[in-house]
């Protein structure tokens, strides 16, 4: 079997791809930010990715890729979007989710295994931030 060769912007050199794990290859995309309806720019990394995602799933079986992509379902954007319509996050949120699911249908690609949103995991997100905190690997300022 031909191995799969990628750029490593670190060595600036094509190097083999060997999984870290030969079971199964992780692949996480962070996905889009719904405050708006997408555009050619949320469509890129769409194809990009899905791009990748078949490569992966073609070299390697798709018993054997784990693709996550998530959507971010909060934040400053979107808050201000939801007031600016006049309609709460979540009826804002799940509309242009809605439209991002259709769009990556209408460019027919690949779902991925899992699509976890980020309103879905507050309590993980708020644990690592204090964890970082604790281990002085990040700061507060200005009251974030």
């Amino acid at each position: 079997m031909n191995s799969l060769k990628i750029y490593n912007t670190l060595s600036k050199a094509k190097e083999e791809f060997i999984p870290l794990n030969k079971n199964l290859i992780g692949m996480y995309v962070c996905g889009p930010t719904v405050y708006d309806d997408p555009h050619i720019g949320n469509a890129r990394p769409l194809i990009i990715f899905d791009l990748v995602y078949r490569i992966l799933i073609k070299k390697f079986g798709k018993n054997k890729v784990n693709y996550v992509r998530n959507i971010t379902d909060i934040d400053d954007k979107i808050i201000q979007r939801a007031n600016e319509l006049k309609i709460n996050i979540g009826e804002l949120t799940k509309s242009i989710t809605d439209i991002f699911l259709a769009d990556c249908k209408y460019l027919n690609c690949l779902n991925p295994n899992h699509q976890p949103k980020a309103t879905d995991h507050i309590t993980a997100m708020i644990q690592m931030i204090e964890n970082l905190l604790t281990k002085k690997f990040a700061y507060i300022k200005d009251g974030n």
